[in-house]
């Protein structure tokens, strides 16, 4: 690894860092759309990220190098591996370590081949199976199972997948591929009579196949497993799993040095290890394999995550009599789509209940909390010791040490107990939360990520938005509300409809909006924003949005002393301290990302707090915040505590 990073890092591309040049690229892997990210306060312009070879650079270098390409034009969408291609492209660092630069290609490209007929082929196959399985998240699932295909795939149906426990399902795994190697052996034995004509011919298949679904680590650490089976059952020589993993193992990080950091390849592994060495152990059967595969994978599963979802047991246990039918008939399916796609639809429909019924099974699952710990090497550490308690025998204080810890976590959960205001910890953005009991709350702002609010919401308990408050139209404040709305029953929203002067009573809080002033808008969207307060027997609130000085000078005697005020534009430099006097908050709550780039909170700002006796709460630092209130008298909870080793979330 050490040689290939040291030539990458020697290319002639190194030549233009931070400049744009052109570059003729041969195209590695099929462009794929990048998630919506936010852009300053925007989303940035819809991306497809894919890795081609760099063969030349200016016009002036020939060279054969990797690179990833970050390209904001859909003149890119269609591209197979194999197509040279023209960009013109910023040259940048990458992260990666396998490529030897980022190219950020902003134009449209020229095209300069056609994709190969080999290429297109397979690409037909997996349009056709593709268009096939139809919409929902179903329709989705089965592409990926089976040829890999995850493009149909939303985020959050991913994320719910991962939650539960099933995300290898999500794509082509190693499981997929050994299906499909057993069916494709059982089938040659109706074409070829001798057992080595069939394993040659099975092995050409699989090498086919291999191409289809595209290289991924487990895919190949499975391919180079059978293709020892293969050799050994031909030459009869025994068949021992173990060792034939070993030689995987070895071959695939000797092909490709960078696999032994990837994490994918890592999981794979660990679960196929787990089925040799600890599945016999265990009982029931039925049991055995997801049991297995999880205790083995856990230490890595929580070093990336910093997760673990007990109930994963239970849904691979529920999910796995479906795999076989999707994968086996959806292959049948995928490869018979270009003659006749009718019939493929047709054995697609066969198998989309069983899809279905893995779905459901994910979105119940991913419902239950999951046992959360620090990521890297200390949540690594421990779910280590816990898997080598486990299988060398110490059952019992195994178990003893996971009751304590779910003991331990219980008694650190967030919000522990009662609340009436709430901020999640959305990274660079806004979302407040305040309670209304019985799951009922109103909610000041989203986020930028849908997944970060909906998990926020979910850990308040909030089924029922009687009033969302979206203040402005920033990404940074609601781009999360897919997030928000999901599985949620939403009332009125606020959204550009409401000024100055409207007032409302939800349950026992009163609602005095102060801002935006009719007809009094300086261009500004910060200065759109919708500025209120909220009162209740036990707190009061000021939530000001983005709102800058020239707004907030125009509140001043307009608001009074409040108990928590949320402050305005993430804590920036752009504050009126003569506003900040008048609220004298005992609990100022900043909103920002951690180490975002705009300098966010202000230390000019933090000061003036802080010398008004405030007690300032960062969601960079403290995490979701929870104030509980009696009286005007407040409490404090953090989601971020150093003693918060392990919880439940």
């Amino acid at each position: 690894m050490s040689i290939r990073i040291g030539a990458l890092q020697s290319s002639a591309i190194h030549n233009y860092q931070n400049a744009t040049t052109d570059v003729v690229l041969q195209v590695t892997t099929d462009p794929t759309k990048i998630a919506p990210k936010i852009m300053g306060t925007a989303f940035a312009p819809t991306s497809f990220s894919f890795i081609g070879q760099a063969l030349e650079v200016d016009n002036r270098y020939r060279l054969r190098i990797p690179v990833r390409v970050i390209a904001a034009t859909k003149s890119v969408q269609g591209l197979l591996p194999g197509q040279k291609i023209r960009v013109s492209a910023k040259v940048l660092t990458s992260k990666e370590k396998r490529v030897a630069a980022l190219l950020i290609v902003s134009k449209k490209i020229e095209v300069l081949t056609p994709p190969s007929m080999w290429a297109h082929s397979l690409s037909t196959i997996r349009s056709g199976l593709r268009s096939a399985t139809g919409t929902g998240d179903a329709g989705a699932l089965i592409p990926g199972m089976v040829i890999g295909d995850v493009s149909k795939q939303s985020v959050d149906f991913k994320n719910d997948m991962r939650r539960s426990g099933l995300t290898h399902l999500v794509a082509v795994s190693g499981a997929n591929f050994a299906i499909v190697s057993t069916f494709v052996l059982w089938g040659m034995q109706f074409f070829f009579r001798r057992v080595n004509h069939r394993l040659i011919a099975t092995a050409i298949s699989l090498t086919a196949f291999i191409a289809l679904v595209r290289p991924s680590p487990s895919v190949l650490r499975a391919a180079a497993m059978a293709a020892v089976l293969l050799f050994a059952h031909g030459t009869r020589q025994g068949r021992d799993s173990l060792p034939a993993l070993g030689f995987a193992i070895g071959a695939v990080v000797i092909a490709d040095p960078f696999q032994a950091r990837d994490p994918g390849f890592a999981l794979s592994v660990l679960a196929t290890a787990g089925l040799l060495l600890l599945a016999p152990k265990i009982k029931p059967k039925i049991l055995a394999p997801p049991i297995a595969a999880m205790v083995f994978c856990t230490p890595v599963i929580v070093a990336i995550s910093g997760y673990i979802s007990p109930m994963s047991i239970i849904a691979n246990v529920l999910a796995a009599p479906a795999v076989t039918p999707i994968t086996i008939v959806g292959f049948i399916a995928a490869l018979i789509s270009p003659i006749s796609p009718p019939l493929s639809s047709a054995l697609i429909f066969l198998v989309k209940p069983f899809a279905t019924w893995v779905v459901w099974v994910a979105r119940w699952i991913s419902q239950y909390p999951v046992l959360t710990l620090r990521t890297g090497l200390y949540g690594f550490a421990i779910a280590a010791g816990v898997v080598a308690l486990i299988y060398f025998g110490r059952k019992k204080f195994a178990i003893a040490l996971l009751i304590f810890i779910i003991s331990i976590s219980w008694l650190q959960r967030f919000p522990a107990g009662d609340w009436h205001v709430a901020n999640c910890d959305v990274g660079q953005g806004d979302s407040m939360v305040i309670n209304l009991h019985h799951n009922r709350a109103i909610v000041i702002d989203v986020g930028p990520d849908p997944q970060l609010i909906d998990r926020c919401l979910h850990q308040l308990g909030i089924k029922e938005i009687p009033l969302l408050i979206l203040t402005h139209v920033h990404a940074d404040h609601v781009g999360g509300l897919q997030g928000a709305k999901k599985n949620r029953i939403v009332g009125t929203t606020w959204f550009g409809n409401i000024n100055a002067g409207a007032k409302a009573r939800i349950d026992n809080i009163e609602i005095d909006v102060k801002w935006p002033q009719q007809g009094d808008f300086d261009g500004n969207p910060n200065n759109s924003s919708i500025a209120a307060t909220f009162t209740s027997p036990d707190f009061t609130l000021f939530a000001a949005g983005d709102i800058e000085p020239p707004v907030q000078a125009q509140l001043l005697s307009r608001i009074g002393k409040v108990d928590i005020y949320k402050v305005a534009h993430h804590g920036s430099r752009f504050q009126d301290f003569d506003l900040l006097r008048e609220l004298s908050p005992t609990i100022a709550v900043v909103s920002v990302g951690s180490e975002n780039s705009y300098g966010h909170p202000a230390p000019s700002t933090i000061e003036a707090l802080t010398q008004l006796d405030a007690k300032v709460l960062r969601t960079d630092v403290d995490g979701a915040v929870a104030i509980r209130a009696e009286r005007h008298r407040l409490s404090i909870q953090r989601s971020k505590r150093w003693a918060r080793l392990f919880f439940w979330n």
